[in-house]
């Protein structure tokens, strides 16, 4: 683990997440109180048991969830600082396409689109020409280990281990400013997750902020400049009062 120092690019307060059984009249806490930092050229891991909530936090930071309590401020590249859980949806969907990435565990995209494409997308919604996008495309899937015989076919049509990889390159390929990343690497090879621990680290050189949730704890121990360990959340009771504006 590395001494914290500079200015943080993500600093999350009193996060908490909540979900409403309408039917039981119940709310179900997902996360809560999650204190958190990530620093630019640095990885943070999130650990716990399961049901602490780790991979809520993540959404909430990408605002696939929107928060129901505590604040999420982003440093932004021109050094604004905006809290992720009440900036506007245009807003949102302009961070996530020029400053945030999100590497889930499972790949969703256009059927019949072939697997360089899927890959270079991102770069060619920043701007970049098809043919420098997809070259830059297949370079990622030639170190992650995808045969080339696949590159111009459909992932629908991969392994598990395969559409995997395709998802790992196509959120690493622009490089964002901060990188959520949940359980990169649960289907992958040996082989396959010592590139993509040599690809997290040259991003950490390149000064890339990164959240991260680890099945691994040899990976957490590999990659982690900070980890913060979440705690499973209290059960609410039915009559606890959701915040009417950041409810679900």
């Amino acid at each position: 683990m590395t001494n914290i120092s500079e200015t943080p690019i993500l600093d999350v307060q009193g996060l908490a997440k909540q979900f409403r059984l309408h039917a039981q009249d119940e709310l179900v806490p997902s996360c809560s109180d999650v204190n958190m930092r990530a620093f630019p050229g640095q990885l943070a891991a999130l650990t716990g048991p399961t049901g602490a909530g780790k991979s809520s936090v993540l959404k909430c930071i990408y605002r696939t969830y929107l928060p129901s309590e505590g604040s999420i401020h982003f440093r932004r590249a021109d050094g604004e600082v905006v809290d992720l859980a009440r900036i506007s949806e245009q807003d949102m969907l302009h961070l996530r396409l020029s400053e945030l990435g999100f590497v889930t565990q499972f790949l969703h995209c256009v059927p019949r689109r072939p697997a360089d494409e899927v890959v270079a997308e991102p770069l060619i919604l920043r701007g970049m020409a098809l043919a420098d996008a997809l070259a830059q495309a297949r370079e990622l899937l030639r170190r992650l280990n995808v045969p080339e015989r696949l590159w111009r076919l459909p992932p629908a049509t991969f392994s598990g281990g395969e559409k995997q990889r395709v998802n790992l390159a196509r959120g690493l390929i622009a490089k964002p400013r901060l990188l959520l990343l949940d359980e990169p690497t649960a289907s992958l090879d040996k082989n396959t997750t010592g590139q993509v621990i040599e690809l997290l680290r040259e991003f950490k050189q390149a000064g890339v902020a990164m959240v991260a949730i680890f099945h691994d704890p040899e990976l957490v121990t590999a990659l982690a400049d900070a980890e913060y360990r979440l705690a499973p959340p209290q059960s609410l009771s039915h009559s606890t009062p959701a915040p009417e504006a950041l409810q679900s």
